[in-house]
């Protein structure tokens, strides 16, 4: 199927893979011509042949790795001469560990400038020219985590967070202004795409293709608002729901929440135990204290009945003793973050 040209053309970072992948095949449908970025050549060439087998679309492709603070001037080069209509900033990667212990920070310095440093630098230099024509649309990948805590991945979200206001920031400035071009930012969830794998996080309870959502559903939900001129838009009900949460609960509480995910699957499974053994425990407990009110409580109760009332109540005592044994020092553990938790949001 040969798709019509319709006169504009999109240049997409990113786009070899996931979500830049899907906004490709979006923006190929409706007769874009296409500009793709990626450093992975191989990819790219592998999708500008589909890309011309389905819509007819001939994609021209360039190789960079916006990592490069060279980058961004060499793609403006090379595009000289075209009229840029809509710019796509989707390119992005994370770092899983701990900042303090574990990250690598020649990675990191790398990360911010691929996802943030080059991201304002093809901005500058196309928003320019699109205020000049006063026409033109820019799409930011942001992210659920824009507006909320990334334990394990602390540097990733914070560049998300530095997309976003930087992105409503400008945004503002144009509409001040009277001025045609939008600034659209996608903020998705959890994505089943190469993201947790090339971050080094493939293995934790977050990244569960099960629970991930669909690439396709996200970049399809970021087009519709880049083409309506929306200011934002996050991709799914359930991320919905945790962007707001992340609006009414306090920092510490929303932390704790983001860490769960970014746990080994072993290790939230591990703690699910112990979160079982916690309650059965206390219901044990709960039951024991039953018994010895209702013991003291029975009025006028025969030897036998005390005998009988005292042997359970001590039984459903050893029981919650066991149960609480057995979760060990991790229970500790989990019991003095979560007061933590609680003193910090209510101190």
């Amino acid at each position: 199927m040969e798709t019509q040209n319709n006169g504009k053309t999109a240049l997409i970072t990113g786009a070899s893979s996931g979500i830049g992948r899907e906004l490709t095949r979006l923006f190929a449908k409706d007769g874009y011509a296409l500009i793709l970025v990626d450093r992975d050549e191989e990819g790219m060439n592998q999708l500008a042949y589909n890309l011309k087998n389905q819509y007819g679309t001939q994609a021209t492709l360039i190789t960079k790795n916006l990592s490069d603070p060279n980058a961004p001037e060499e793609i403006y080069a090379q595009t000289s001469g075209t009229t840029i209509d809509v710019l796509v900033n989707d390119a992005g990667e994370g770092e899983y560990g701990q900042f303090a212990t574990e990250t690598d920070l020649q990675r990191e310095l790398s990360l911010v400038q691929g996802n943030a440093t080059s991201l304002v630098h093809l901005t500058k230099l196309y928003l320019k020219d699109m205020v000049v024509r006063n026409d033109g649309k820019i799409l930011m990948l942001g992210s659920e985590v824009s507006v909320a805590p990334s334990p394990m991945m602390a540097v990733y979200g914070a560049t998300k967070a530095f997309i976003k206001s930087f992105s409503e920031s400008v945004r503002s400035e144009l509409k001040g202004n009277g001025s045609n071009v939008t600034i659209t930012v996608l903020m998705p969830g959890a994505t089943n795409t190469n993201f947790f794998k090339t971050a080094g996080a493939a293995y934790v309870k977050g990244a569960d293709p099960n629970k991930t959502a669909d690439p396709a559903a996200v970049a399809k939900a970021g087009y519709d608002a880049l083409m309506a001129g929306d200011d934002h838009v996050v991709a799914g009900f359930v991320n919905k729901l945790r962007v707001a949460m992340a609006h009414l609960l306090p920092d510490p509480l929303i932390a704790a929440g983001a860490r769960k995910d970014m746990m080994p699957k072993d290790e939230a499974a591990e703690k699910q135990k112990q979160t079982t053994a916690i309650v059965v425990g206390v219901a044990v407990a709960i039951a024991g204290i039953w018994l010895l009110s209702r013991n003291r409580s029975s009025v006028m109760p025969n030897a036998y009945d005390k005998a009988r009332y005292r042997y359970k109540a001590n039984r459903a005592k050893r029981s919650a003793r066991h149960a609480m044994a057995s979760v060990g020092d991790s229970v500790k553990g989990a019991y003095r973050n979560a007061r933590e938790t609680v003193e910090e949001t209510f101190a």
